[in-house]
């Protein structure tokens, strides 16, 4: 019987502490939506911007070592 109650516990606890924390959470305003939007906007640019400069130094170094 202890060894059943170590495992419904945990279980009990979990669930518990799960449904304090979605009852605080809120959805986030209109300004902190755009905060939000706006810096992974410019996350995935930096992003791709890298992206595109790394293929853009790969392929001569890629010919020149394959030697098209």
């Amino acid at each position: 019987m202890d060894q059943v109650q170590a495992l419904i516990v945990p279980g009990k606890q979990f669930a518990k502490d799960s449904i304090r924390l979605v009852k605080r959470c809120t959805k986030p305003d209109r300004k902190e939506y755009q905060k939000i939007a706006f810096a992974t906007a410019i996350g995935f640019a930096i992003m791709g911007f890298i992206g595109f400069f790394v293929k853009l130094i790969h392929i001569p170094i890629n010919n020149i070592i394959v030697g098209a």
